[in-house]
């Protein structure tokens, strides 16, 4: 059964670029270790309003819902990344991560983060429903 990881963190609006080099760097080192798809999502501050989720009849004030910005404690000159990695099931995943953490490319100690890791929040998914329009 596939495994999800998904990732929220918060991330400074002007670490944009950088941020973006080290997705890429990961989906080179996470592809290499068996993950089949990552996706980073960078939040669109302008989006929609949360009350536009929730059916006409059962809507309420703005202020009522959360937000993926206060969920990630993003302060005001961050943003909100929100990611997930695939794998093929959850041993492909936990040998795949053993090996991400101690692959040299993924280690940083010489260059400035993009975002502060200890604030990431992460957890492990099993799929419930998994359907798309979508061929490759």
């Amino acid at each position: 059964m596939r495994y999800i990881d998904c990732f929220l963190a918060p991330v400074p609006r002007a670490n944009r670029a950088q941020y973006e080099q080290l997705a890429k760097l990961s989906w080179e080192v996470l592809r290499d270790h068996g993950a089949l798809r990552v996706v980073e999502c960078w939040l669109d501050e302008s989006g929609p309003d949360a009350a536009t989720y929730h059916g006409v009849d059962a809507r309420q004030p703005a202020d009522n819902y959360g937000s993926f910005h206060a969920a990630a404690g993003a302060g005001k000159d961050e943003t909100v990344v929100m990611s997930w990695v695939e794998w093929p099931d959850k041993p492909t995943r936990d040998a795949g991560m053993e090996k991400l953490t101690a692959d040299p490319r993924m280690q940083f100690g010489d260059r400035p983060p993009a975002f502060d890791g200890a604030r990431l929040i992460a957890a492990g998914f099993l799929p419930m429903l998994d359907r798309s329009l979508i061929r490759e």
